[in-house]
């Protein structure tokens, strides 16, 4: 008596053992990051208003922006109107100004849904922010882009080496970041 082999099967019983397989080595592989930091509390309020980019992993929008500033305005709808600026490739460079809404979404007012474009919300956490809320460091669970951002145009640098070290503690490739060239306005 022959037993006759069903192909469907033996396909599916040798592709979910290969897929196991590579989970199990994707698994191995992968370095743990640690859990992203959020500040412990963020007093909305407080963080409206002007923040200047002092460096970041910049998006793809971002690349060559000089004197780039985030400015955040707290709606009565509870959203947050976002327009963040910049002159592009240098000083004198033509200015670009793109907007989105920001959505408070947890973590004690540290996790936000960004919209550029409806429906879709980026994912945007406040990882520090100074206690006069002077310095603030926005990072994303995927760490792929960050930002430094000040009230001030500079910070010192000790305080700048602070925070990339910071950064890097949260699982970035800290060789990525680039300083974002602010002037005097």
């Amino acid at each position: 008596m022959k037993i006759k082999r069903h192909p469907t099967l033996a396909t599916a019983v040798v592709v979910g053992a290969a897929a196991a397989l590579l989970v199990a080595c994707q698994s191995i592989a992968a370095p743990a990051r640690p859990p992203l930091a959020l500040a412990p509390s963020i007093d909305v309020k407080r963080f409206m208003g002007d923040w200047f980019v002092i460096a970041n992993i910049p998006t793809r929008l971002e690349k060559g922006a000089h004197n780039a500033k985030e400015t955040y305005k707290l709606d009565a709808d509870g959203t947050i109107a976002t327009t963040f600026g910049f002159r592009a490739d240098s000083f004198d460079g033509p200015e670009r100004s793109y907007t989105a809404r920001g959505f408070v979404v947890g973590g004690n007012n540290a996790i936000w849904g960004m919209q550029f474009i409806w429906p879709v919300k980026a994912d945007y956490r406040i990882a520090y922010v100074s206690e006069g809320y002077g310095i603030t460091v926005v990072a994303r669970e995927k760490r792929d882009y960050v930002w430094i951002m000040a009230r001030t145009p500079t910070i010192p640098q000790a305080e700048y080496e602070r925070l990339v070290a910071f950064i890097g503690q949260q699982g970035y490739d800290t060789a990525r970041i680039q300083r974002v060239p602010q002037q005097p306005r």
